[in-house]
């Protein structure tokens, strides 16, 4: 069963790193990943899932999708092994990108992490806000 994720990312900025840069590479590492709750929603990812890329900053708006290819596993840049990274793909870009402040004024999104837990750059995406996203973005 695919799981669908949610992953910010400051688009710009010296350790920015956009959406249209990975449609560009085509595979990215997804690293700098330090919170444990992120980390934790990382750990859960497995080969095929779906992510939402996020632009965070003055952007704040799912942007596109990218496919994990990679189990979880440490950050060979890392000297502690609790922190982790995925191998992620391209998939495809959002017909239009979907704000934030169209997300708040969705009733059904209203518990969601990314509504709740601001900083929080790792969360599970739960499918029927999943499909919402994704017809919000026709």
């Amino acid at each position: 069963m695919v799981n669908y994720w949610l992953a910010k990312q400051e688009p710009s900025g010296p350790r920015g790193y956009s959406f249209s840069t990975l449609q560009k590479e085509k595979t990215t590492v997804w690293d700098g990943v330090h919170n444990n709750l992120a980390l934790k929603h990382m750990r859960s990812m497995k080969k095929g899932d779906q992510i939402l890329y996020y632009h965070t900053g003055d952007e704040r708006q799912a942007v596109g999708i990218m496919t994990v290819t990679s189990e979880p596993y440490p950050n060979p840049n890392e000297d502690n092994e609790r922190f982790i990274v995925v191998d992620v793909k391209f998939k495809k870009q959002l017909k239009k990108p979907v704000s934030l402040e169209q997300m708040k004024q969705e009733k059904s999104f209203k518990d969601w992490e990314l509504l709740r837990i601001g900083r929080l750059s790792v969360m599970p995406v739960p499918k029927n806000i999943w499909d919402k996203i994704i017809k919000m973005s026709q």
